[in-house]
């Protein structure tokens, strides 16, 4: 009995791809009814860029000192800051979030500023020069696993497997995009509410409100919380541009 694939998930695309680069696994005889082709997916697609809707908007990150917002930016800015807080007071308790994620990001701090900033700058991709004809689309080949009938599915389709692969992971993931973004902004904002109120009053009924969808109710809960940790969390919940 074969494994179920449907050609319409998104998750059974991707899913194929990292099966595919499990060589020692050799799909080939465990499931020889499986065609191994080579398609053509935009870099916009591959897997690994699948986080990086807006690749134009910079990471940002933000430093707690205590319960006290220090500053938000550039991780270098950030740790940077971390250091001269330190450096002021040994035992300052710092904490550095991820706007992204909401987890906290561990800094290596030895050397010195100019070995921190230059340990954690990013330097803007060098832009490539424009040269005639048709632009460059940008794709990556990988390999999918699918059964006969999804490629023959897919070879029938205006334009062949690659550009109908193309138009189906589009099409995932503009219809679940906001969906997908309203997940992610609960979990980046429990993250830092788990570390920074833990033990604050209300935690607990702060965080049902948060998975609630309920923000007049997770505000009312937030009341008592320090100024910095409310507005942050609320920073947070609202879905990130891309």
């Amino acid at each position: 009995m074969w494994p179920s694939i449907n050609p319409f998930s998104l998750s059974s695309v991707l899913d194929g791809a990292r099966r595919c680069r499990l060589r020692q696994l050799r799909w080939k005889d465990r499931f020889p009814g499986f065609i191994f082709i080579r398609v053509l997916l935009t870099d916009k697609y591959y897997p690994g860029n699948m986080r990086a809707m807006n690749p134009s908007i910079p990471a940002s990150y933000t430093v707690f000192l205590g319960t006290r917002r220090l500053t938000s930016g550039p991780l270098h800015e950030v740790a940077l800051a971390v250091l001269r807080a330190e450096q002021v007071d040994a035992d300052a308790h710092t904490l550095v979030f991820s706007d992204a994620s909401g987890q906290p990001v561990d800094l290596n701090l030895s050397g010195g500023e100019d070995a921190v900033v230059a340990r954690y700058i990013v330097s803007a991709p060098a832009q490539s020069p424009k040269g005639r004809g048709r632009p460059r689309l940008g794709v990556v080949a990988r390999e999918v696993t699918l059964l006969p009938e999804h490629w023959d599915w897919l070879a029938a389709q205006t334009g062949g497997a690659s550009v109908a692969l193309r138009k189906l992971v589009h099409e995932a993931r503009q219809k679940g995009g906001a969906r997908e973004q309203a997940r992610q902004a609960r979990e980046r904002a429990y993250h830092v509410m788990s570390t920074l109120a833990g033990n604050l009053p209300c935690f607990e009924e702060a965080s049902r409100a948060l998975f609630a969808d309920d923000r007049e109710r997770l505000i009312a809960q937030m009341d008592p919380w320090p100024q910095d940790v409310r507005a942050y969390v609320l920073q947070l919940i609202e879905p990130a541009p891309g």
